[in-house]
């Protein structure tokens, strides 16, 4: 997994959104066990303890879970994925919004936008 941090935001809940992003797009498929906290912690150049707190909230969130001595593994349960994945496409979508709102785009424009960059990009697929 490639990690990639910015200043805007903790590390913990970057490691948060990585992750769940890992495992909505199969990077971290439904029933795999996790690398240790030790080994995701060095993988992302992050404190153990950082990266404890993310997992412990993932937990908690029910992407994740614990068997006592065998680790952490990624939820089975694919309707509480598809859940994650739509939150963050809504948190993408939200952030693209607002951006083009201060930019002055108008939602005519901003549709108008969109359907030419989907019309670009489904010529570089079929072509």
């Amino acid at each position: 997994m490639q990690w990639q941090f910015s200043n805007d935001a903790p590390i913990y809940t970057q490691l948060i959104q990585q992750i769940k992003i890992g495992i909505v797009t199969g990077g971290f498929p439904p029933g795999e066990r996790l690398p240790s906290v030790r080994d995701l912690a060095t993988e992302a150049g992050v404190n153990p303890n950082t990266m404890q707190r993310a997992l412990a909230e993932l937990e908690q969130d029910g992407l994740v879970y614990s068997q006592r001595t065998a680790g952490r593994f990624v939820t089975e349960d694919h309707t509480m994925i598809q859940t994650a994945k739509r939150s963050l496409a809504e948190r993408h979508i939200h952030a693209f919004l607002e951006a083009m709102i201060q930019l002055g785009f108008r939602k005519d424009e901003i549709i108008q936008l969109l359907e030419q960059e989907l019309g670009e990009e489904e010529k570089h697929v079929s072509a």
